[in-house]
């Protein structure tokens, strides 16, 4: 069984960093869209037979079961915690693989995502991972086999976490740099460069569009009278 979770934080604690561009409301709308778009592109997926959304916030899992998607709704325990939680909570069978995608990598493509399947394949029997790493460091995709083939280090400089903690526990290892899996959506100048990707993410697109963001690159214009 090839099973996918996408931590997803409460909206009222998500994207602080892009406050000065957003408002709270627009903030959330942001993130649902973008998780909207994750998910979308992980049932789409077609090594993929379980999608599911670990989250605190009712939103957020009211949109997975819409999406057809599985909701872990429950209390945050911390992002890595609540990556392990959901491990354990889908009750995977033996042999099975777990692949992690963050909520906020919205141009995510299943062509991509695939690909990390592909390279699994490849990789020689027994506990591995392929990593997708996001352009700031971070991990945008980390796929398992086990689940627990080696610890859940999310955050800032994951990637270079998730390649020592391979070397640490002997398991095999490989990293794609995939071109829609590279930009996860926390500042301004995130934004202006999905924007100009030319990669998945048509929610977030469309509701960016609408909120009068710049295609362009050249920021958030605001509504007249807006203070952003």
């Amino acid at each position: 069984m090839n099973a996918a979770v996408v931590p997803v934080k409460s909206l009222a604690a998500s994207k602080s960093r892009l406050l000065p561009e957003l408002s709270r409301d627009e903030l959330d709308a942001l993130a649902l869209a973008m998780v909207e778009d994750v998910v979308r592109a992980l049932l789409a997926t077609p090594a993929l037979g379980r999608v599911a959304v670990a989250t605190p916030d009712d939103r957020v899992a009211e949109l997975a079961r819409a999406l057809g998607a599985e909701a872990l709704h429950g209390p945050d325990p911390g992002l890595n915690e609540a990556i392990d939680a959901a491990a354990r909570k889908l009750h995977l069978p033996e042999g099975s693989t777990l692949m992690v995608v963050l909520g906020d990598v919205a141009g995510a493509e299943s062509t991509d995502l695939e690909r990390l399947f592909d390279a699994l394949a490849e990789l020689p029997p027994g506990p591995a991972a392929v990593l997708a790493p996001s352009s700031d460091g971070g991990t945008a995709a980390l796929l398992r086999r086990p689940p627990d083939a080696i610890p859940s280090c999310f955050g800032r400089e994951s990637a270079a976490r998730h390649r020592e903690a391979a070397s640490q526990v002997g398991a095999a290892f490989a990293e794609l740099r995939l071109d829609s899996l590279a930009i996860d959506l926390d500042r301004a100048e995130d934004v202006e460069r999905f924007l100009e990707q030319g990669y998945g993410g048509t929610h977030t697109r469309s509701l960016l569009g609408g909120l009068g963001w710049s295609t362009a690159g050249t920021g958030h214009e605001g509504a007249e009278g807006d203070d952003l």
